[in-house]
């Protein structure tokens, strides 16, 4: 199913979001964003789409290749720690959400509507993942 095709005003809608996510989170921390959403949620799709589209924003391998593991290695800054954790709470979220020190964190190294900002995209990168999954689509071949 292409949803975009089944109910076009929905896809717009999501759209429409994207682009506004896009233009108001810096454009290399957006897409480690979706490219960490997307990993977490196992989206083949879109994990491929955001490493080429990290690339082209001027992100490394290096650190698309560590981005699993990125509590663990020192080439991500603070801010983007503090990022990271909060795409993993909000990509998860649980009975008990964002932990404070998560949320503390991520407060300290963004204005409030850097983090609404935020929210915001992780919110689209996860309904991306909630469509592409089940509608089980396929990175095209390279």
């Amino acid at each position: 199913m292409k949803i975009a095709n089944v109910v076009p005003e929905a896809y717009e809608k999501v759209i429409a979001l994207e682009q506004y996510a896009a233009a108001n989170v810096d454009p290399t921390l957006y897409e480690l964003v979706k490219l960490r959403a997307s990993m977490i949620n196992g989206c083949g799709f879109c994990v491929d789409m955001h490493s080429h589209d990290a690339m082209k924003a001027g992100e490394t391998p290096q650190r698309l290749f560590e981005l699993m593991a990125w509590r663990e290695v020192g080439c991500y800054t603070d801010k983007e720690r503090a990022a990271l954790a909060l795409v993993d709470q909000v990509t998860r979220l649980g009975e008990e959400g964002v932990t404070d020190e998560v949320w503390d964190n991520v407060t300290d190294e963004f204005s409030e509507a850097e983090v609404a900002n935020l929210l915001v995209a992780i919110a689209t990168i996860n309904v991306w993942n909630r469509v592409a999954i089940p509608t089980r689509m396929q990175p095209p071949k390279r």
